[in-house]
């Protein structure tokens, strides 16, 4: 095995739109710490070591597997592209000579400000250089891993997207859902209850019809954010992509199903997902985002739809993006804009002013800072988080001197100013997925689909009727400590 690294350079890449992802890791070498690694074994050694890097490294180097075992040079696997703030401002076009802090809020900015651009369609593009139809094709031609030690197979869907159109309005969505190699033509697919790629293909369930589909497992990061970003029903994710990038994203017609291929994708399938009733698999176990396995040794429990392969489209020296679910303590993003599920955007679109800022801790937490303008502000942000949160235990509110990307900061505010006796509220029966390890360790909550959780609010901010009588903060100033940080940063080793 032999392992391949250089250091970081400044070069000036602002505003850099990439098409696709091999001109995004060129770029990524060029401006931040990566790393090549060739030899590495594709069941579980690749897995282990991208999680030991995300855990024990505080600004995790981008990971290129090359040479894997058994596969030849040039097919390769890309992880821990995002767990950089320099490499996340690089793939959003930002400055990457900026601060986390900063970032934070360049990144936010552009999200609030994204205008859909729609798809243009093109005649051809890069990833149908190679095209495998009938007897040939085959998944285990690319160095699918095995990530985990339990997994129930090798997984080339982590950093992947699905692609179906709804065959009553036409609405094209792009998701991101696991997909396992059953056999070489044919995958499994997890879709939890409710996701709207499962949504599409029960309508055509309901016909007794397969569900065409699309995948790809090779995109420009803003690609793959846009596909497990969640937009409303009806409002594509190619355009909120385009809207992303600031210029359309170009697709090529599949010539099986019809449905948008990215042209500048590594590998893409076109394929069916027949109704389950017909022709469905075992899934799993697979280690899942909350850190354990889905559905523990049994995987979920139940037969899962799959995807019949019936084209394969690819560069000629193709990368997998992985993005295998890592345990909570894993750092894979390096930063948080705070606009996903729950977030920014859906706050405010129910309504409720002043939100400074959303994080996202450990899986499960959301801290909301607001700016407290009025009596119940602070419980009418929660119950808002509720409503538009999925997978959530917590919901903290603090108020906006507080930092809710900082974990530390977010704890230190639950522990000074929430008073467990009457600032703590649950709210039960809310949606929940069956990953989640409460759910899929209760066999009567499994066998009778109840996937749903209970949240607890925490209210950790100064009470609003006594917020100016409250004690004021000691530390110094935010902007202050900014400044001495840069002015200092010779010296010491301070975060990015």
């Amino acid at each position: 095995m032999s392992v391949g690294f250089t250091k970081s350079k400044e070069c000036d890449v602002t505003g850099t739109v990439f098409n696709g992802l091999q001109e995004y890791v060129d770029a990524a070498m060029e401006v931040d710490e990566y790393r090549v690694i060739e030899g590495a074994d594709w069941d579980g050694e690749i897995g282990a070591l991208i999680e030991v890097v995300a855990e024990t490294i505080d600004r995790p180097p981008m990971l290129i597997f090359d040479r894997i075992k058994g596969y030849p040079a040039g097919y390769r696997l890309v992880a821990l592209h995002s767990a950089s703030a320099k490499r996340m401002a690089l793939a959003l076009g930002l400055p990457t000579d900026k601060s986390r802090d900063e970032l934070n809020q360049l990144g936010r900015q552009k999200l609030r400000s994204v205008k859909p651009i729609p798809p243009v369609q093109v005649a051809t593009g890069p990833v149908m250089e190679n095209a495998i139809t009938g007897d040939d094709v085959d998944i285990f031609k690319f160095p699918v891993p095995r990530y985990h030690a339990m997994d129930g197979g090798r997984y080339v869907g982590t950093g992947d997207s699905l692609v179906n159109r709804d065959p009553e309005s036409g609405y094209v969505n792009v998701g991101t859902y696991r997909m396992q190699a059953h056999d070489r033509n044919l995958l499994g697919l997890w879709m939890s209850p409710g996701q709207q790629g499962r949504l599409i293909c029960q309508r055509y369930w309901d016909r007794g019809e397969a569900c065409p589909v699309v995948a790809t497992f090779g995109a420009d990061p803003l690609y793959f954010m846009g596909a497990h970003s969640r937009q409303p029903w009806g409002s594509s994710e190619l355009d909120y992509i385009g809207g992303l990038r600031g210029s359309p994203i170009e697709v090529i017609p599949g010539p099986l199903t019809g449905l948008p291929i990215p042209a500048h994708a590594e590998i893409a399938i076109e394929g069916e997902v027949p109704p389950p009733a017909i022709e469905a698999r075992d899934e799993g176990p697979f280690g899942e985002w909350p850190g354990y396995y889905s559905g523990g040794s049994l995987g979920t429990g139940e037969p899962q739809p799959v995807i019949r392969i019936k084209a394969i489209y690819h560069r000629t020296n193709p990368m997998i993006l992985s993005q295998a679910p890592l345990w909570p303590g894993a750092r894979v993003m390096g930063l948080d804009f705070g606009d996903g599920r729950g977030g920014i955007r859906d706050l405010q679109a129910a309504g409720i002013s002043d939100v400074v800022a959303v994080g996202h801790h450990m899986g499960y937490i959301r801290a909301i800072s607001i700016r407290q303008r009025y009596p119940g502000h602070a419980a009418q942000a929660a119950h808002a988080a509720v409503a538009s949160t999925r997978n959530g235990r917590w919901i903290v509110i603090v108020d906006e001197d507080i930092d809710p990307t900082d974990f530390k900061e977010v704890m230190w505010a639950m522990t000074t100013r929430c008073e467990p006796a009457t600032d703590i509220e649950i709210v039960r029966g809310t949606w929940s997925t069956p990953l989640d390890p409460l759910v899929s360790s209760d066999p009567q909550r499994r066998e009778s689909g109840d996937h749903t959780n209970s949240l607890a609010i925490f209210y950790a901010c100064r009470p609003f009727h006594r917020k100016d009588a409250f004690p004021k903060v000691s530390r110094a100033p935010r902007e202050l400590r900014q400044q001495v940080m840069e002015k200092y940063r010779p010296m010491f080793a301070f975060p990015s």
